[in-house]
């Protein structure tokens, strides 16, 4: 029987937004036979030297590891937009993957990303765009999502062809669309389906 290949689903969230869409990603992941979906997170940086997070978060998902990276056949990788870029918990992540890059560990892997913002026009394509430039200098294959999903020609809301994306609003209350939600299903399921094309 072969193996079961798996796609690691990376993703920081603050008030919950992009855990949901990484969830939904998630889903869609598992409806390609043979791809299961493994969930990390990475923990908060402080700008106290001295503060350290427990090995083992209170809940969600565990802590990533360079591992989770070297074994993963893919990766959809989720953070909220920080003034038009990346997290810091997660640059501070990718920081530390110079090793992986060094041998070459995620050359050829697809890899999809995904963003949740505080306002409309508040950094979602620049996001999606800066998470993609350690995936590129990684050697790994970046997939977007294609207008043939038809969610991408229809939502105000979120939504892009660099990778699904949810307005939270000010506040961040704002509940994840229907429209969003299909976006992030539709991008696991064309991830996982690539994973499988290459596997063979």
């Amino acid at each position: 029987m072969p193996r079961m290949k798996e796609i690691l689903v990376l993703y920081y969230s603050r008030h919950g937004a992009v855990k949901q869409m990484a969830q939904s990603l998630a889903r869609g992941i598992e409806q390609v036979d043979g791809v299961a979906a493994r969930l990390r997170t990475v923990p908060e940086v402080s700008t106290v030297c001295e503060a350290v997070a427990g090995a083992i978060p209170d809940t969600g998902a565990p802590y990533v590891e360079l591992k989770d990276l070297e074994e993963c056949a893919g990766l959809a990788f989720g953070s909220p937009t920080r003034f038009g870029n990346m997290a810091a918990p997660l640059k501070y992540f990718w920081d530390s993957t110079s090793g992986l890059w060094l041998n070459g560990a995620l050359a050829g892997k697809p890899a999809a990303v995904f963003t949740s913002t505080a306002s409309m026009h508040g950094g979602q394509e620049t996001t999606l765009i800066s998470m993609m430039l350690p995936l590129l200098h990684h050697g790994m294959l970046i997939v977007g999502v294609p207008y043939t999903e038809p969610e991408l020609l229809t939502t105000t809301s979120g939504g892009t062809p660099y990778g699904p994306s949810h307005y939270a609003g000010a506040s961040g209350d704002q509940p994840i669309t229907d429209q969003e939600r299909r976006l992030c299903v539709a991008t696991g399921r064309r991830l996982a389906e690539l994973v499988h094309k290459l596997a063979r």
